[in-house]
């Protein structure tokens, strides 16, 4: 008798196990959702960052308060896309710190 409720016991483990971890992957999406995610994300940033080299090309000079009213972004997310613009050598930071700093075209 104690046998079959330990048998019983833990199909019921078993299943309950099952069931709380299909919830869970449907909350927080299979990877194939979080691929897309990740791949749109991308997608964002490389528009966005296209978005202040036209800006660029039109005008002599961007700033971050720019960039952040230009795309709808926060400012370390601006601060991010102008810091990569740098670093891939397409713009070049003039100024150190402050409302002094602004980015030209190379």
């Amino acid at each position: 008798m104690k046998y079959l409720l330990l048998i019983i016991i833990a199909i019921a483990g078993i299943i309950a196990g099952r069931y709380f971890a299909r919830r869970e992957k449907e909350c927080v999406g299979g990877e194939g959702e979080q691929e897309g995610l990740i791949f749109e994300q991308s997608r964002e940033k490389v528009e966005n960052k296209e978005k202040i080299l036209e800006f660029l090309k039109s005008n002599d000079r961007i700033t971050n308060n720019e960039v952040e009213g230009l795309l709808g972004v926060s400012d370390s997310t601006a601060t991010r896309y102008l810091d990569e613009l740098e670093k891939e050598g397409k713009i070049k930071q003039i100024g150190t710190v402050g409302h002094a700093v602004f980015y030209l075209l190379t």
